[in-house]
């Protein structure tokens, strides 16, 4: 925070001509939402800022009665209020550098939740459907809500693809670092001879981001294919052409919903991951011009980079992202993230707290 130590009085200076600027008549509704944004952001580290400087000021004046007070009493009533101001001390200050280095805008956002069988055949698509398990009960026990958009299953009751819609407050920040390949470390239920394998699952975390934000998708750009559902969901599945698939031309991605009754529902659904994809892949492009290291950015969340390790045998799961091994796996697999999570959000918090500040 040192970094701007001198800027406090421009900060305010700027702070009162925003304000100014707000009451002028000539103001459009763009402008005017833009000025405001910056405005309450600038308003906020002000005022933490300003919090800061008044619990520094109330330490050292504590502190200096302290010094100079001889009752055994009253000493030990100000080295509790010490101990409460310094924790006062330690909040502002985490206040302040989460608002000079802020998170990601995305962060807030609900998202789609793209779960994949990878290496290993049916074990594969088996490890698919425990992942879906655990990320369902964790985001059950956020009072989050939790609605399949697509699902692809075996016959063994494993999935080979599924996409879940996740809705809630602040789940994209909590769960980005979950994108990436899950390796898991067991005996198959397909294996007789008792050996352990390797198998995989790749995971996709994408916000799901407001229609406003989105000009990104040429309707002609566009083509929409209807087929009939297979699979789960009784003999209606079958017998009409409900399920959709959403082709973007330009760029090849393609969506396919078939989980609801409804055509036009599936087709909703669709065009909410199509744009979810598209606004994520434009969101990678971008980091990678302004990258210089692009395998600094290849460390940093793409979707190749091995997450985790899930070891059945030893009851143990490895964070390659996190760092962090904890030898419960049974209770991770239940859906109890908290830990690893966590650590994530941390991890990222230090990275940003690394980076320059950037008041304007």
């Amino acid at each position: 925070m040192s970094d701007i130590s001198n800027q406090w009085s421009t900060i305010r200076e700027h702070v009162d001509l925003l304000s100014k600027r707000l009451v002028e008549d000539d103001l459009d509704y763009k402008e005017r939402k833009t000025v405001q944004k910056e405005h309450t952001r600038l308003q906020k580290l002000l005022d933490a800022h300003d919090t800061m400087d008044n619990i520094t000021q109330e330490i050292k004046l504590v502190e200096t009665q302290l010094q100079s007070s001889d009752d055994a009493e009253i000493n030990q009533l100000y080295q509790a209020e010490l101990k409460e101001l310094a924790q006062q001390q330690t909040d502002s200050k985490t206040l302040l550098e989460d608002l000079l280095h802020p998170p990601d805008e995305l962060d807030t956002c609900s998202i789609f939740l793209e779960i994949r069988a990878g290496a290993g055949g049916q074990e594969a698509a088996l490890f698919a459907g425990n992942l879906l398990k655990m990320y369902t009960n964790y985001a059950l026990s956020k009072g989050w809500r939790v609605d399949v958009a697509n699902t692809s299953t075996t016959d063994l009751g494993g999935i080979k693809e599924v996409i879940v819609n996740i809705k809630g407050k602040d789940i994209y920040g909590s769960l980005k670092h979950e994108s990436g390949v899950h390796r898991v470390q067991r005996v198959p239920q397909t294996e007789g001879s008792g050996r352990i394998h390797t198998s995989t699952a790749t995971v996709a975390v994408l916000p799901e981001v407001e229609t406003d934000d989105i000009s990104i998708i040429d309707p002609n750009d566009i083509r929409i294919d209807v087929f009939r559902a297979s699979g789960a969901g009784g003999q209606h599945v079958n017998t009409t052409d409900s399920a959709v698939r959403i082709t973007h031309l330009p760029t090849g991605v393609t969506v396919s919903c078939q989980d609801e009754r409804s055509q036009l529902k599936n087709k909703n659904k669709g065009m909410k991951i199509l744009k979810a994809r598209i606004a994520m892949a434009q969101r990678e492009q971008q980091q990678s011009e302004r990258s210089a290291q692009r395998k600094e950015l290849v460390g940093s969340g793409m979707r190749a980079e091995k997450v985790r390790t899930y070891n059945y045998p030893q009851n143990r799961v490895t964070d390659h992202v996190a760092q962090i091994t904890l030898n419960k796996l049974d209770i991770v697999m239940q859906g109890n993230l908290d830990e690893i999570i966590y650590a994530h959000l941390e991890s990222a918090r230090q990275k940003r707290l690394s980076q320059p500040i950037k008041i304007g």
